[in-house]
């Protein structure tokens, strides 16, 4: 009974990220989307020569632009992409030339005369985040349809409980860390990522669930408390397969490039929020959900004696 009230705890702490995270939103302090949602200009020039990102991002801050995205293109690393907000159509020109000047003087090779540039607009954005909450959802209906047929229907719902729950702390988080990151495509990527990841330890929690059911030495106890014991067990090989996970991506977050960041964060708070989803919460769901059977049970066959 303790263990369940514990689990009701964490459940609110997860409950009030996810409130908090709603009413920034509503105030317009949502999801900081970047120009891979919020669309925007898309500018490549052939530098024909090895440059430092660096360096081209200084030359657009002089420009006095802040809203940017920089990455090299090709196998000899001698195209640079620019990526820009959306400009209306007399400052892109503008931009382009400022820009140009810019690296011409910086890069003296760069061909400035033959840049391309395109637009994407919010409609690709829109486009993006359909897919992924559908991809979600598929998942999330094909991981309940499995694990019901390894375990029970309740240990899918509480499986797909703790995916929902892992992939909503996720967009809280960009909402409060809006300052320190953006959102592109590479979170979707990000998501998908750890609805794959989570539901490995759910899986493993549920096999020793499973187990300790069918022992004589646990007859006795509640399915809380099984849950408690179960979790208990597996403990040492969450921890340790946690960390061994959480150790590479930290160090790809404070090592990489924007874009490597931008993959790493979101996948830095999947794997925390799927340890406390896996240890604190899932098990613990399917144990109320089945109380609740045994107890609907009981009262059916009350009713026929």
């Amino acid at each position: 009974m303790k263990m369940q009230k514990r689990a009701v705890v964490c459940l609110c702490i997860s409950l009030a990220i996810m409130l908090v995270a709603g009413v920034l939103s509503l105030c317009g302090l949502g999801i900081n989307y970047g120009l891979d949602f919020a669309g925007g200009l898309n500018l490549t020039y052939n530098m024909n020569e090895t440059f430092s990102q660096e360096d081209v991002k200084a030359i657009l801050n002089e420009q006095g632009l802040t809203d940017f995205s920089v990455s090299t293109l090709g196998d000899e690393k001698t195209t640079l992409q620019i990526r820009l907000p959306k400009l209306g159509d007399e400052e892109i020109q503008t931009v382009k030339t400022s820009i140009g000047d810019a690296l011409k003087e910086k890069y003296p090779n760069v061909d400035i005369n033959n840049t391309n540039d395109s637009y994407v607009g919010p409609v690709a954005g829109a486009t993006l985040v359909k897919n992924a909450i559908f991809s979600v959802l598929l998942a999330s209906v094909l991981m309940l349809i499995y694990i019901a047929f390894r375990f029970d229907l309740y240990s899918g719902i509480a499986a797909v409980f703790g995916l929902l729950h892992d992939v909503l702390i996720m967009l809280s988080a960009m909402v409060l860390l809006r300052n320190v990151v953006q959102v592109n495509s590479s979170f979707i990527a990000a998501m998908l990522t750890i609805v794959g990841y989570s539901i490995n330890n759910t899986i493993v929690i549920f096999d020793r669930i499973r187990e300790n059911n069918k022992k004589a030495d646990y007859s006795g106890m509640s399915r809380s408390e099984v849950v408690s014991v179960s979790v208990k067990e597996s403990l040492g090989r969450t921890i340790f397969t946690t960390l061994t996970t959480l150790v590479t991506i930290v160090v790809l977050y404070v090592l990489g490039v924007d874009a490597i960041q931008e993959f790493c964060l979101p996948i830095i708070v999947g794997i925390l929020a799927g340890a406390f989803s896996a240890n604190l919460i899932n098990g613990y769901v399917w144990a109320a959900l089945e109380d609740h059977r045994l107890a609907g049970s009981s009262k059916g066959k009350a009713k026929k004696a």
